[in-house]
């Protein structure tokens, strides 16, 4: 078991989703409510913006207005990381900087990348991440995840985050994560501020016991995910292990059957949001996923499905 290392961020960010109208538009009011809702279930914070957020169908335009609104309504009540995630550095380190001035603690970005051929060489992805961190003074955490299609080794990571100023954090979800952390960890030592678990959680009692110290999941139940960690930070190890257990199932289920749409489904279940349906052309969630996803959650009594209602 590795011990947490200290850190200015840590604990439960979850992903907010990004909230629209039946017809498309930008749902800002329930965005809102979204956010308040994040805060009370116990979120140590928030990521906006991210895949999860359902920020590939957003325009540039509408990226602007929800990183003012959402930071200007959470007013410091948590710290908010802002996913400025783009191939051009140029374009990245825009974002990051706006993001920055307007109240952002970090910003999380993938390695460039487009489509499912176009990548760049490890000695330009150490480029932009360079460039990025010139632009900016604030945290950049790296996403390793398979979307990307970029290989990022674990020494390789480790050496940006000891040459690169602001690269200190890293959400992990590769397959076996665990293990790219511990490595993480071993390699790149004190330089290595947040070494954070992804993919909903799903992987989040071994992720912590190699030394994971937050979690970035869906966005609908952070007072569960919560009493894992919490228990873990604590000391508390068996008793994380049993709420791990218990929350497993809905995990697994957001993470296998239901993806990116079941944070809204069960905030519109919960009265928090007025419509639970992504943007087009992305498809909506089927009615039997759905029911499934409520039945499982119902049977742990989740804020979400009470805070509206």
């Amino acid at each position: 078991m590795t011990t947490p290392r200290t850190a200015r961020l840590r604990g439960v960010f979850p992903v907010a989703p990004t909230t629209f109208t039946e017809s498309g538009e930008l749902d800002l009011a329930s965005q809102k409510r979204c956010i308040d809702f994040m805060i009370d279930a116990g979120s140590n914070g928030i990521c906006i913006l991210a895949n999860f957020s359902e920020q590939f169908v957003l325009s540039d335009d509408e990226r602007e207005v929800l990183t003012r609104t959402i930071l200007e309504h959470v007013a410091h009540r948590v710290p908010v990381i802002v996913t400025t995630t783009h191939f051009s550095s140029k374009v990245c380190a825009e974002r990051s900087r706006r993001a920055q001035d307007m109240g952002a603690a970090m910003v999380m970005v993938m390695p460039p990348y487009h489509g499912a051929t176009i990548r760049v060489p490890e000695d330009k992805t150490f480029e932009f991440f360079t460039a990025l961190s010139n632009a900016i003074d604030i945290p950049i955490m790296i996403q390793d995840a398979p979307v990307s299609g970029t290989t990022l080794s674990a020494a390789f990571l480790a050496r940006m985050a000891k040459e690169i100023e602001q690269v200190a954090y890293f959400k992990i979800e590769t397959p076996g994560a665990a293990s790219k952390l511990r490595e993480l960890i071993r390699l790149g030592g004190d330089a290595i501020e947040g070494p954070w678990d992804g993919e909903e959680a799903i992987t989040l009692m071994p992720d912590l016991d190699a030394g994971a110290t937050g979690a970035m999941t869906g966005g609908a139940y952070p007072d569960g995910i919560r009493s894992i960690i919490d228990a873990y930070v604590a000391g508390r190890r068996e008793e994380a292990a049993a709420a791990y257990q218990r929350w497993l199932p809905l995990i697994n289920f957001e993470n296998r059957q239901c993806g990116l749409l079941a944070a809204k489904a069960l905030m519109k279940e919960g009265g928090v949001i007025a419509c639970a349906a992504p943007r087009h052309p992305f498809s909506d969630m089927h009615p039997a996923t759905r029911a499934g996803l409520i039945e499982t959650a119902r049977r742990l009594d989740p804020i979400v499905l009470r805070w509206g209602n």
